[in-house]
């Protein structure tokens, strides 16, 4: 009887010690703390690098003026056909270069769209009145890897997108992922930056990796527990019922 006594005292203790080793709520919730109204992040703007592809429209209430100015233009005019965004798309070289109709070689390279709407306007001007520039981004898209539920490729049809909606666009963390040091990798002009980011606290929002960047690649690592489930199983659930009906048993032999 004491035998047993002794094998239900240590059942006990590994029972306390699966418990014990489950993540606290601290290392689950996001954005925790006091959160600050002035997000500076909110103006971010992505910056235009190379091998992006940009879609330019120029139009006006003339359209004779603006012909010249969009390529493929033929396909559109009276027939109210609409423009191929991807027949109207120009190619950021590596030098941060376009080829634009007319105008020739234009720096791109390291503005924002609207940046580089003011710029095409005053050249334009000379040729055209009171144009109005379209311009969109078309090849923007981020990567998420790791502990998400769905991982892979986020295209990104608007004009930025956060790490908190690329991280839902991939299905969430799964209970595994480190949501305090989760990698941000960013290339920006040839030059790769590799980032730390804790989604669990509030100020994060102010962060300058709040918002992503064309191409950027987000890693989800696995906390020590889904790395050692690897080697003792990864059915918790069901070790955890056995030992209850274990403990079960034993009290009731004991009796």
């Amino acid at each position: 009887m004491k035998i047993v006594k002794v094998n239900i005292s240590l059942l006990l203790l590994l029972f306390v010690f699966i418990f014990s080793s489950c993540v606290p709520s601290k290392k689950i919730i996001y954005l925790q703390g006091q959160q600050n109204p002035n997000n500076a992040a909110s103006n971010y703007e992505p910056l235009i690098q190379q091998d992006d592809m940009l879609y330019i429209h120029v139009s006006s209430t003339v359209n004779e003026a603006v012909t010249p100015f969009n390529i493929d233009s033929q396909s559109v005019g009276n027939s109210g056909g609409s423009f191929d965004s991807q027949k109207q798309s120009y190619l950021v070289d590596n030098s941060g270069n376009i080829e634009f109709p007319i105008l020739g070689t234009i720096n791109v390279g390291g503005y924002s769209l609207n940046k580089l709407k003011e710029i095409l306007k005053e050249k334009l001007l000379v040729y055209v009145k009171d144009p109005v520039i379209n311009i969109r981004l078309l090849n923007f898209k981020v990567t998420v890897l790791g502990e998400v539920a769905n991982p892979g490729m986020v295209p990104v049809t608007s004009q930025r997108i956060t790490v908190l909606e690329a991280i839902a666009a991939a299905g969430d963390l799964t209970p595994y992922g480190k949501r305090d040091n989760i990698l941000l990798i960013r290339e920006y002009q040839g030059v790769k930056t590799y980032n730390r980011i804790d989604l669990t606290k509030a100020e994060f929002v102010n962060s300058p990796f709040y918002y992503l960047d064309q191409n950027d690649v987000i890693y989800v690592e696995p906390r020590k527990t889904k790395i050692d489930s690897t080697a003792i199983g990864p059915n918790v659930t069901a070790a955890i019922s056995i030992l209850g009906f274990v403990l079960t048993t034993a009290l009731i032999l004991i009796r």
